[in-house]
């Protein structure tokens, strides 16, 4: 047996998969969310957006279908933890190249099945976003906890920085250069801008603005990751020197940090957007789409006063931001993944608006 403590006490039962051999030397809480979505478990597992988190599925048949390589969203993962109700060994699929639990096994993540995800994500709803720890006692939990009264600063390094590329690369293309701020990018949001025939450079997080318009783009995508985005203090003045220089599309964090760029604030969500039915409407047209979502954080709307940007999308269930445009600069963003994966693709025409942008912002340049 194995389980999942919270702070007040709060236990989850249940067995062990995935890695745990180095478990008992490396205690550390992590934060813990839930994912609402139908299927795309292996999606979740290689998206960097959940770096350093313990992921729910409240779909309680996982792993079905098995794994197949090509459907990475990266080649590596950073979550922390999987809990799930019933796992599979993915015999239903007839292409298989794996199970989950062989890619948990093989990329040292742990797992827990046989959890009550229904009760744990009513805890998680009721109380909000909380830490926790993955432990095989539930007495080594108790213990960790009550040693751990006062807060110890996090000295760690920003899971951003912990999961994008380490060197910039080039994708080929027949169309416009974009440079893509690789904060933790979903292969699928690459995959767009390639159907869009861009020619594609992907830049380390840490990239500056000089290096990124030393090779001339025409276009500039911030992608989604992980965490806090007003702890990426270095990420928010690089945006702020690049905004008003060329075309831009925000895509969750980079949202995020585009509002910080402009003056604007963000705030943690209680328990955040995390799956593939979240209703947002276009306030101009009066469209409503479902999106596929996985964010923490959100836009103070009432801080983007003065910014340049006004708020296009908001989301229905809350009244969130979920997209913007400037008012004078070629930049757009959203909350929400337009890619998918996992989630409705019925948004990637916002991929051809950031091109049609790109476009007319490279033809109006032409004729000066």
């Amino acid at each position: 047996m194995a389980y999942l403590v919270f702070k007040d006490g709060t236990t989850f039962e249940g067995k062990e998969f995935g890695e745990w051999s180095k478990s008992s030397a490396q205690l550390k809480e992590q934060e813990v969310v839930f994912n609402t979505s139908m299927s795309g478990y292996q999606e979740m597992v290689t998206d960097l957006s959940y770096a350093g988190q313990i992921l729910v599925l409240t779909q309680p048949l996982i792993g079905n279908y098995g794994w197949h390589h090509e459907e990475n969203e990266a080649d590596k993962t950073r979550l922390q933890g999987l809990i799930v109700r019933e796992l599979s060994e993915g015999e239903g699929s007839l292409h298989g190249e794996g199970s989950l639990e062989d890619y948990c096994q093989q990329h040292g993540v742990q797992g827990l099945k046989g959890v009550d995800t229904r009760a744990l994500t009513r805890y998680l709803r009721q109380f909000g976003t909380l830490p926790g720890l993955l432990v095989q006692t539930q007495e080594a939990g108790i213990e960790y906890w009550a040693n751990s009264q006062r807060k110890i600063e996090d000295k760690s390094e920003h899971w951003v920085y912990r999961s994008t590329v380490k060197e910039a690369y080039e994708i080929p293309g027949s169309g416009h250069l974009i440079a893509v701020l690789d904060f933790g990018v979903k292969r699928n949001i690459i995959r767009n801008l390639q159907k869009r025939e861009f020619r594609i450079m992907v830049f380390p997080a840490r990239s500056t603005a000089e290096e990124i318009l030393r090779h001339r783009p025409s276009g500039l995508v911030l992608s989604n990751g992980p965490g806090d985005p007003e702890e990426l203090s270095e990420g928010i003045a690089m945006v702020r020197k690049l905004y008003d220089k060329l075309p831009v599309l925000g895509i969750c964090l980079g949202h995020q940090l585009l509002a910080l760029a402009a003056g604007g604030k963000t705030y943690k969500l209680p328990y955040g957007h995390r799956g593939g039915n979240h209703p947002v409407i276009d306030i101009r047209s009066g469209k409503a789409t479902m999106t596929s979502q996985n964010h923490g954080y959100a836009v103070e709307e009432a801080s983007l006063t003065g910014s340049g940007f006004e708020v296009t999308l908001r989301n229905l269930n809350d009244g969130t931001v979920e997209g913007m445009e400037h008012l004078t600069y070629p930049v757009l963003s959203v909350q929400f993944h337009p890619e998918g994966a996992p989630g409705p693709e019925e948004n990637a025409e916002i991929f051809d608006h950031f091109k049609d942008i790109v476009l007319r912002s490279s033809t109006q340049k032409g004729r000066r």
